[in-house]
């Protein structure tokens, strides 16, 4: 079963969402605002992706909590998306172990989906 992390007002979710729906793909939600990560789960994540994917500089968490100023490494990076799991880059989308899938583009869900 497909497992996508996110949270219900970003408009990536929801695009992912659509998606999914729209190729008839079952899914189970899992809230970002409200899931307890580990560390299982997120070194899972990056057993095929990097850090720098998973962790949003861009995200308006990382603004508020000052981020930018600490120099971050990997292992700190991985602690602070434990702690604040919305500087996680939505969606992700994990694919029965095989695989994940950070944000929404069309081409590697068809891809990686159908």
């Amino acid at each position: 079963m497909i497992k996508l992390y996110g949270i219900k007002s970003c408009d990536s979710v929801k695009k992912a969402i659509k998606y999914l729906k729209n190729n008839n793909l079952e899914y189970q939600f899992i809230d970002l605002k409200i899931t307890v990560l580990d560390n299982n789960i997120v070194n899972k994540w990056l057993e095929n992706i990097s850090i720098d994917i998973l962790f949003n500089k861009r995200s308006r968490t990382y603004r508020d909590l000052k981020l930018k100023e600490l120099d971050l490494d990997d292992k700190d990076k991985i602690d602070w998306l434990i702690k604040e799991p919305l500087l996680i880059k939505r969606p992700v989308i994990e694919l029965d172990d095989r695989s994940v899938i950070v944000g929404y583009n069309q081409l590697d869900y068809n891809k990686k989906l159908l």
